[in-house]
């Protein structure tokens, strides 16, 4: 299969039936800003823009697109899907400045039959009149043959009467859609041979449908039974299950057919999310080439088979998209994940400080935290700090009670000096009744002064990825002097107890110098 290579068109459907996903809807100048990056940044050979007739706002995108592809040199590129309706959606599509349709007839005797109430031979005719206003008028024409794939199935004699019929009226392109997405590679794979076979002079594409999860390996079987052009949408969007997606197609031909387009592959993740912005479908963060999670290793033993030898590489290296390759942080990320990070980051520690790192993440991950590489210099930063100062004053453990209309309530367990003491208080927020609870065992069961907390902040890790970590940073005043301390924890109360244990264990190792 490799060593067999060809050419192949693109056309791209993401502004007509892309459009078509359920709760999709383009405005003018986002439609204008996607076609641009379609035929410029990626170099799609064509668009399909729209359906004729739809509406004003469809017409005024249209309309810019076209001013814009032609001023862009790139016209002959934009298209129409347009009706068999005697020149009316003729007039639309000339009225926008656009110079190809892509017209409607029925690919199916039932369609034909049932829905026009027509008699194949009136259809026919129908559409060859259709052509011949089109080509007065100056204005390129592809056909789709819709419902092809139940017409070649059910009643092939039509849909090959048909293209007789057509095959000799200047059509440049013959575009075949499963419509229903009922096909499977198989049984496609026969079908398009035979048809390429019998008409060699034609141009086919080949429309894909996602029904059944079949769009991208029926769009392999299109191209290796000798179809010629291909139709895709970004992100796969389109009616139903939507379309082949436009990333899918471009890796599965050039990796598993050794095809040849023309699209450029770094900007397919930029375009990607420009349309997840625009269309406000997420793209699911294992979809293909775009997803966000595709090109994360989370297993630690993959990380270290790329250290040593890139062991765990394939042909869809992360920077053909655009993209690079990611090692996740989490209870399955082992020592090479986070080395990994680590040395992107610049940071070094020891082997004793990478183990306590990674017993932190291990422990972030079992409570079902995602962490990012953002979060390992506040984990490191925290880790580290932790084990130099926590000797003295430990937390057992606490617990917290809010109710509406309610002061809330806190129980907290501390071992200081190896001794337990346990106090509960009441207070306006949940850390503020924790601190009163500690205030109590230091003041009324120690006897001692409690430091004075004087500022208090919140940071989330830098970069908006995370939802694992949050940091407290509060600042002490004690013995006339000033105290910074730092807690880390998925939880801010929580973070904010660490914090405030690292200040009681300053207290105790001053208090022993002093001694």
């Amino acid at each position: 299969m490799r060593s067999y290579s060809r050419e192949i068109e693109i056309m791209d459907t993401t502004l007509r039936d892309g459009e078509q996903t359920s709760g999709v809807s383009f405005v003018p100048h986002e439609k204008l800003m996607i076609a641009r990056a379609l035929l410029k940044d990626l170099n799609v050979d064509r668009i399909e823009v729209a359906s004729a007739r739809v509406s004003k706002g469809e017409k005024e995108a249209v309309s810019r697109i076209c001013r814009w592809a032609s001023a862009a040199g790139c016209l002959d590129r934009v298209e129409v899907l347009g009706f068999v309706d005697n020149g009316v959606s003729l007039d639309w599509i000339e009225e926008c400045g656009c110079k190809v349709i892509n017209l409607l007839c029925k690919g199916s005797e039932n369609h034909c039959r049932n829905q026009l109430k027509k008699t194949p031979e009136d259809h026919f005719e129908d559409v060859k009149r259709n052509i011949e206003m089109a080509h007065k008028r100056g204005i390129a024409v592809n056909v789709y043959l819709e419902d092809w794939s139940n017409g070649i199935k059910n009643s092939p004699d039509y849909v090959y009467s048909m293209i007789d019929a057509l095959k000799d009226c200047g059509i440049k392109r013959f575009m075949l859609p499963d419509t229903l997405g009922i096909l499977n590679p198989l049984e496609l794979l026969m079908i398009m041979k035979k048809i390429v076979r019998k008409y060699p002079e034609i141009h086919f594409d080949f429309h894909a449908h996602n029904d059944y999860d079949l769009a991208i390996s029926n769009v392999l079987a299109a191209v290796l039974g000798g179809c010629q052009g291909i139709h895709t949408a970004v992100n796969g969007l389109g009616e139903r299950a939507g379309n082949a997606p436009l990333a899918s197609v471009q890796a599965i031909l050039k990796d598993q057919f050794n095809a040849k387009t023309n699209i450029v592959e770094s900007r397919l993740n930029d375009v990607s999310r420009m349309v997840e912005t625009y269309s406000g479908i997420p793209i699911p963060p294992n979809r293909p080439i775009t997803g966000e999670s595709v090109f994360t290793q989370v297993a630690g033993v993959h990380a270290d088979g790329d250290n040593k030898a890139k062991l765990y590489y394939n042909d869809l290296l992360p920077e053909r998209f655009g993209r690079k390759r990611e090692y996740a942080l989490g209870k399955n990320s082992g020592k090479a994940n986070i080395l990994r990070n680590l040395e992107e980051l610049g940071l070094e520690l020891n082997p004793e400080e990478t183990k306590m790192v990674t017993n932190r993440i291990i422990e972030l991950g079992d409570k079902k935290e995602v962490v990012t590489q953002e979060d390992l210099p506040f984990i490191v930063a925290d880790v580290l700090n932790t084990s130099a100062d926590e000797e003295n004053v430990s937390l057992v453990n606490y617990m917290l009670s809010t109710a509406y209309g309610l002061e809330p309530h806190a129980s907290i367990k501390l071992r200081i000096n190896g001794e337990m003491y346990e106090e509960s208080a009441s207070g306006s927020g949940a850390f503020d009744a924790l601190m009163r609870a500690v205030k109590k065992i230091y003041k009324e069961k120690l006897g001692r002064r409690f430091p004075h907390l004087s500022n208090y902040t919140v940071t989330i890790p830098p970069g908006g990825r995370t939802d694992a970590l949050v940091q407290t940073c509060i600042t002490w005043e004690w013995e006339d002097k000033i105290y910074r301390t730092r807690g880390l924890s998925a939880d801010q109360t929580e973070a904010a107890v660490k914090a405030t244990i690292k200040m009681l264990n300053l207290m105790e190792s001053k208090l022993t110098t002093n001694d």
